[in-house]
């Protein structure tokens, strides 16, 4: 053995360590898909430069998906020469395989606003020792986690008649039990559910008849029911997740018909926000003794008309960027009413009662989950790791923030504990 490969061991043996008992962050917006971390004792402030950087990894290809972590595996997706690959790192940032997943998302000829906005959309969803992918023009693709072998592959865009979304499938499919769920919109199936472990459907649901929507499904438990929860370029819908029976469904949308940002569930409430001026709107989906639904709505506001950055709540508030309503926001999610709104717009994610506020220009804010003011304790600006506006959500996990951005993943130590470097 080399003394390089001895050192890699090494390495290895003290990340193990260092991790265990740690929370996985094995999907898009964590494992409860809300966007919150359970990381604790991390870092209340940072230097000047920002936190120590640990390493960072290329050749991963352009695009907007994030990280999804599971034990001493990182697995990201990104564009290479048109076609989508799905990436498996290690804790030290090596390669251990890439694989193709499908041609690429590609700017029509009448799309010459949005060639630039090219690349992966959705996380892949790590459940197990399976990678699930699902490509931007609907590939969805099981991996092997640890040898990256294709175990079955179904093109949902063929299968349930779906037409090819205007800026590709942005969606991180769901694990929910044995099925994969996710929302081809086609005419066999609006939403629709597979069986994990070979591939074969389960059921469908043709009820709604929406454009796509471009946000990812959470499972939630409302009036003692459990139901699945996404939203259509129009509705914020449930289905049951043993049949995909619609609960029921509420308008919500916008002139662009473009609703990209999960719902979050707070209380047997559903909090949906979207962008290009739509606002934000907290809603009660209620239980009649006939066991059918009705939903109310409590507020509506213009403010935090979130774009695809993402929203967190904490306590009675929720935080997140609007769009055309400026700024990052802080919004009593009871009322509706403005706390605090500072300037900028990006992405988010929460942990250890602090915000991870990534502006779309590369600047990263640790910012102290309060409903007082914004209150920025630290920042830095993040390299660039090729073209393109920071729009990839930042993930907090096992003593790490990591950060992506076009063709790198960019891993830095935030822990009050010293994490091993590469």
């Amino acid at each position: 053995m080399t003394y390089r490969n001895m050192v890699v061991l090494a390495l290895g043996l003290c990340l193990s360590i260092a991790y265990q008992g740690r929370a996985d962050w094995p999907c898009y917006h964590g494992p409860q898909r809300d966007n919150r971390a359970t990381e604790t004792n991390l870092m209340e402030t940072w230097p000047e430069n920002g936190p120590t950087s640990i390493w960072t990894a290329a050749g991963l290809g352009h695009g907007y998906s994030s990280v999804a972590v599971t034990g001493d595996r990182i697995v990201t997706a990104g564009t290479i020469d048109k076609v989508t690959h799905v990436t498996a790192l290690d804790l030290t940032g090596k390669t251990l395989w890439q694989r193709p997943n499908g041609p690429s998302w590609e700017a029509s000829a009448q799309q010459t606003w949005a060639v630039s906005y090219s690349g992966s959309r959705g996380t892949p969803t790590l459940d197990g020792d399976t990678v699930y992918h699902l490509s931007e023009l609907g590939d969805l693709r099981a991996f092997d986690l640890r040898t990256g072998d294709t175990r079955w592959h179904v093109n949902v865009l063929d299968r349930f008649e779906g037409e090819r979304p205007e800026y590709g499938i942005s969606e991180s499919v769901l694990i929910d039990g044995d099925a994969v769920i996710c929302c081809p919109a086609g005419n066999k199936g609006y939403m629709v559910a597979l069986n994990k472990h070979n591939g074969q459907t389960l059921w469908t649901n043709t009820d709604i008849q929406d454009a796509v929507g471009n946000s990812s499904a959470v499972r939630a438990t409302l009036q003692g029911v459990d139901q699945i929860i996404a939203l259509s370029a129009s509705h914020v819908f449930a289905v049951n997740p043993t049949q995909g029976k619609l609960l029921w469904q509420a308008e919500f949308g916008n002139a662009r018909e473009n609703n990209c940002t999960d719902v979050v569930v707070t209380k047997d409430r559903v909090f949906v926000s979207s962008g290009y001026g739509k606002g934000s709107a907290l809603l009660r989906p209620i239980r009649l003794d006939s066991g059918s639904f009705t939903v109310e709505k409590i507020w509506t506001s213009t403010l935090l008309d979130n774009h695809h950055g993402g929203v967190v709540t904490a306590g009675d508030y929720v935080y997140g960027a609007g769009h055309e309503a400026r700024g990052w926001f802080c919004l009593d999610i009871n009322t509706g009413n403005q706390k605090w709104n500072a300037p900028g717009k990006g992405t988010l994610t929460y942990a250890d009662n602090h915000l991870y506020c990534l502006d779309e220009k590369g600047t990263l804010s640790l910012v102290k989950c309060t409903a007082d003011k914004w209150n920025a304790v630290s920042a830095f600006q993040v390299p660039r790791g090729g073209k393109g506006l920071f729009w990839a959500h930042p993930v907090v996990c096992q003593g790490r923030l990591y950060i992506r951005h076009s063709d790198q993943v960019m891993a830095y130590a935030i822990g009050k504990e010293p994490v091993p470097a590469r």
